[in-house]
């Protein structure tokens, strides 16, 4: 009704003709995209061009193989990186020279997947950086807690191998449980990893104060 103050949600002033466009917008004037989507028949080619727009080969080749834990071929990655396959043998060649990357001569040529070490101790690294790193592993060991109280079993395969017929919701119990187990292992090597780094460095810095040298920045 005219007099009456607009809605605590609405806006304060509305905007004149004078402020209005000339020509009413449409969607097809909003373009949040640097790559035309008309050139492409559907959602995944858009995305990928999008992904090569933006990434380099390398980049590419490095995510794929990141997530390839069963032995694939250099055409296999090279399809999924948008790559050439002679780029992709290139790449994963000398990553696998620099320990990234295993590779396995089969009868119908080089397979190639992620080095499960290189794999694990990047996680610990990723995770000793974390400023969390208390907090998850006693969530990790409430979790487990609660296993060991709801069972009275110390481990999941203590459960596994009893005489217990388990059913669907405690098998599903058993695979969360083993994942909680790996998980505090892994939280607890990172952990592990923090705590020398910090004593390195404390040694370092305390040694520099002695011969009046600071340490190089981290």
């Amino acid at each position: 009704m005219t007099g009456e103050p607009a809605a605590p949600d609405g806006p304060d002033e509305f905007p004149t003709e004078a402020d209005l466009p000339d020509e009413p917008v449409t969607v097809d004037d909003i373009d949040p995209f640097t790559v035309d989507d008309d050139d492409f028949a559907d959602i995944d080619d858009f995305a990928a061009a999008e992904w090569k727009q933006n990434t380099t080969a390398d980049e590419r080749i490095r995510t794929v193989i990141n997530s390839t834990t069963i032995p694939k071929s250099a055409g296999d990655i090279a399809e999924t990186a948008l790559v050439s396959e002679t780029k992709a043998r290139t790449t994963l060649n000398k990553l696998a020279e620099e320990g990234l990357v295993r590779s396995h001569q089969t009868n119908s040529g080089k397979l190639y997947d992620r080095d499960p070490e290189w794999h694990l101790l990047k996680q610990i690294r990723q995770l000793a950086g974390s400023n969390t790193l208390v907090d998850q592993i006693q969530r990790v060991k409430q979790e487990l807690a609660e296993y060991n109280a709801k069972y009275d079993a110390p481990g999941p395969e203590e459960l596994l191998i009893s005489d217990r017929e388990l059913n669907q919701n405690e098998l599903d119990d058993i695979s969360h449980w083993r994942t909680a187990e790996r998980e505090l292992s892994h939280l607890r090597a990172a952990y592990r990893l923090k705590e020398a780094k910090e004593q390195t460095y404390s040694i370092t810095k305390s040694g520099a104060r002695q011969t009046g040298n600071q340490p190089p920045l981290q």
